[in-house]
């Protein structure tokens, strides 16, 4: 019969491994059909199950490895580290490099008909653990104690660990803390499917730059128990801590913050740098989560821009005015646009922080305030654009079509809708110069990339 599937569920096979998934599972075939398998790494040989069979794909299990590759590593750190969202972790990271580049070069030239692309060698990082600066993990109870950690996939199970290998380890050791005053305070943690309780989530906050830790914890009630004694014992026991702050999220629900949000002691912000741009962070703040990479990837950015200081650049998805600040240093002038109003507050009190004087922002869809601005007589020599996932907005293409800048600069975390965006501007009369990906989150799949295209 043809197109008959060549395995079936449950049977136990030999495969070797070609290549990688985009988020990192290893892909065999058999007899052309593709099976994908969790941690199976090209040019392994291995010993696998079969889990689950579609019809035009597989997925397996690895029993055992036959043969193994020069870039797999050693991981052996307990029950927490199945969970903790490093899908590339027993990859050296000379190997997740080499994966995240091809992967880039692949989509561009599969999606985006980009073969003749430059795409550089990835810019990694000295140190590719311990770089998130924020980290909210949910608290549950076991045995009559707190836990805390993160949740097994697809499920709302706790995963109960004191230790992530992606969070900066001030961070780690001020949720360990908390957690342990809690214990002692008695303070009941929040049973979701009951919806009684206090203690949801317990996050922190940390300025690298500066040292600065703000402590934010969220209830299901109104009122904090032990509340002064808990603040005095966080005072006194968690190194760094300069904010503690408690949010109210009494709905049932899976987000995490509540719409209150009160200050217990110290600043209602702490503070960080990106280069020598200044940030306030709040409990609510977007910031990014790995400030030393941002700097890389905005340092690029500003290289692609290449202004002499007589340019008028538009920032579209400017977010809290990063690369907007960033461009601003050697812009004449530089508008900025987002959709999310408490954004652009935060970006309007970046720019007073830094003095900033030639920087604007509104509020809106970069895809309805641009074309306003182009009405009023602003139009920009270089565009930028920082898209979320789902990449540009198809009416801000045709926008930035109709507005011409000379150049475009584009800084996206998603190769699949880059590549998709890339191919609308090129057909628009753009030409793709280079592509130069950074690695924001080692030990994941993720990959940032800032593109320069020039008008042909």
């Amino acid at each position: 019969m043809k197109n008959e599937i060549p395995v079936k569920k449950n049977d136990y096979l030999e495969v070797s491994f070609e290549d990688l998934t985009h988020d990192g599972h290893g892909v065999a075939k058999v007899d052309g059909y593709p099976i994908f398998v969790a941690k199976g790494l090209p040019g392994e040989t291995a010993k696998i199950k079969v889990i689950k069979v579609n019809k035009n794909y597989g997925v397996g299990k690895l029993i055992d490895i036959v043969t193994t590759s020069p870039y797999r590593v050693d991981i052996d750190r307990g029950e927490a580290h199945k969970y903790g969202g490093c899908q590339l972790e027993h990859i050296s990271y000379e190997g997740q490099l080499q994966f995240k580049q091809n992967q880039v070069k692949q989509v561009l030239t599969r999606l985006g008909k980009l073969a003749d692309v430059p795409v550089h060698p990835i810019l990694g990082m000295e140190n590719p653990w311990h770089y998130r600066n924020k980290a909210q993990v949910p608290v549950g109870e076991r045995d009559g104690k707190l836990i805390s950690g993160f949740y097994k996939p697809r499920s709302h199970e706790i995963v109960d660990t004191d230790e992530s290998v992606l969070h900066i380890k001030e961070i780690n050791e001020a949720i360990r803390i908390v957690k342990e005053i809690a214990n002692e305070l008695n303070i009941p943690a929040y049973n979701e499917e009951a919806h009684k309780g206090v203690l949801r989530h317990i996050m922190a906050r940390f300025g690298r730059q500066t040292g600065e830790l703000m402590v934010v914890i969220i209830t299901n009630t109104p009122e904090l128990p032990q509340q002064k004694k808990l603040v005095e014992q966080i005072v006194a026991r968690v190194p760094h801590v300069k904010s503690i702050v408690h949010n109210i999220n009494s709905k049932r629900t899976n987000v995490i913050f509540g719409d209150k949000t009160k200050l217990l002691w110290g600043a209602d912000v702490i503070y960080d740098y990106i280069g020598d741009v200044k940030f306030a962070i709040s409990a609510r703040s977007f910031y990014q989560v790995n400030p030393v990479q941002t700097k890389v990837l905005y340092d690029k950015a500003l290289e692609y821009a290449d202004l002499t200081g007589e340019e008028t650049v538009i920032d579209a998805y400017c977010g809290i005015g990063t690369i907007s600040l960033f461009l601003a240093q050697k812009a004449k002038k530089v508008y900025g646009v987002e959709i999310v109003p408490e954004a652009i507050e935060d970006a309007r009190s970046n720019a007073e922080l830094n003095g900033f004087t030639n920087v604007e922002f509104a509020v809106g869809g970069a895809e309805d305030v641009i074309p306003k601005w182009a009405e009023n007589g602003i139009t920009a020599d270089v565009l930028v654009v920082d898209p979320p996932r789902k990449g540009c907005d198809e009416k801000l293409l045709n926008t930035i079509l109709e507005m011409k800048p000379k150049k475009v600069v584009y800084v996206s975390c998603n190769p699949a809708t880059l590549a998709r965006d890339l191919r609308i501007l090129e057909d628009g009369g753009y030409r793709t110069m280079e592509v130069q990906p950074v690695d924001m989150f080692p030990q994941t799949t993720h990959v940032e990339c800032c593109v320069l295209l020039v008008k042909k």
